[in-house]
């Protein structure tokens, strides 16, 4: 009797700053979890930050550090396939060949494209493509390409990012109707976050943590810094004694998703009973943090030296995500009519 095969989960993330909390809630440690039960493709999207980077150095800087991050927070390279999206060339012929059958109608719907717009539209600017790049414009292409070409199964996104698994299924549909019979890509669904994990984690002011908001608080960060930043967060005006209510809270919120459920629980009681300060709070999540963190930063550190393993890590990745894209890439040209040698 054949083995069946475990299905293939990817995700990646893209380095367009330090990584941080939201990060892990929302994208690494789901995606850590699948690598039990899926045969797991991680990839960091350095092509895709060049939407918004213009400095050689800090991308480069980025893409490291969020490399190494994934590394220090459990991601084994023996058993996941793990690489920079910009090693693998067979993506960004991949992506000329489907941008070319993806209706532009779909591109003008997508959500980065229609925020940039509207942003320009606020601010009273006539022109709304004013300072909208062609990157940004075609990301979601490239996007399903990252997925398309290593024959994803499921995509493991947080619900505001669901759009990218839909646009990948309607290219690779597109594509399949055709093309089909000659070669089909496969279409990918979406794995999304339950519980606390799927709300959108908050940063230091409420709104949820992201870097566009210069509200969020870095993964490795210092312990004198990440207890500022933790002190920092915004809560009301309620005096200690009054009763409170933890849904409130963004303080509370983080300390949902890192603290052990029974301490949430007790913590959760001794706020609405009055007497719990939001200061309390903080100090309680700025110590679980800490804790958590204190041994991973050390490790962080070691993987973004210079020289250090992780070089060796991304080269060996690059060669098994090639070994998996090449065979897609040749069944596309096959199927539009162009040489595969």
């Amino acid at each position: 009797m054949a083995v069946e095969q475990p299905k293939v989960s990817l995700t990646g993330i893209k380095p367009t700053g330090e990584p941080h909390l939201g990060n892990y809630i929302g994208a690494i440690r789901p995606s850590l979890e699948l690598t039990e039960t899926y045969e797991s493709i991680y990839f960091i999207a350095d092509y895709h930050a060049l939407t918004s980077i213009r400095d050689g150095a800090e991308l480069a800087r980025y893409t490291r550090s969020v490399a190494a991050t994934w590394i220090t927070l459990g991601l084994d390279p023996a058993k996941t396939i793990f690489y920079r999206q910009s090693d693998v060339p067979e993506i960004f012929e991949l992506s000329w060949v489907l941008s070319c059958v993806t209706a532009k109608g779909l591109m003008n719907r997508a959500h980065a494209y229609k925020a940039a717009r509207d942003r320009n539209a606020e601010s009273g600017t006539k022109d709304l493509d004013a300072g909208i790049n062609m990157g940004l414009f075609n990301y979601p292409v490239l996007m399903a390409v990252d997925i398309l070409i290593m024959n994803t199964d499921v995509v493991p996104v947080g619900l505001d990012q669901s759009q990218h698994v839909e646009y990948s299924a309607d290219i690779a549909g597109t594509f399949n109707h055709l093309y089909g019979k000659d070669f089909s890509l496969k279409v990918p669904a979406g794995i999304y976050p339950d519980g606390v994990s799927a709300k959108a984690l908050p940063g230091t002011d409420g709104r949820k943590m992201s870097k566009s908001y210069r509200n969020t608080i870095p993964l490795f960060a210092p312990e004198k810094q990440l207890r500022k930043l933790v002190r920092g967060i915004v809560s009301d005006s309620t005096p200690v004694e009054e009763p409170k209510d933890p849904d409130t809270s963004a303080a509370f919120a983080l300390y949902e998703n890192f603290a052990p459920p029974e301490a949430v629980k007790e913590m959760r009681a001794r706020l609405e009973a009055g007497g719990t300060g939001w200061g309390e709070l903080k100090n309680t999540l700025f110590e679980t943090l800490n804790t958590w963190l204190a041994p991973l930063r050390e490790r962080h550190d070691e993987l973004v030296a210079p020289g250090s393993e992780l070089d060796a890590i991304l080269a060996d990745g690059a060669e098994r995500a090639r070994d998996r894209a090449r065979p897609v890439l040749a069944g596309v040209r096959r199927a539009v009519g162009i040489s595969a040698g």
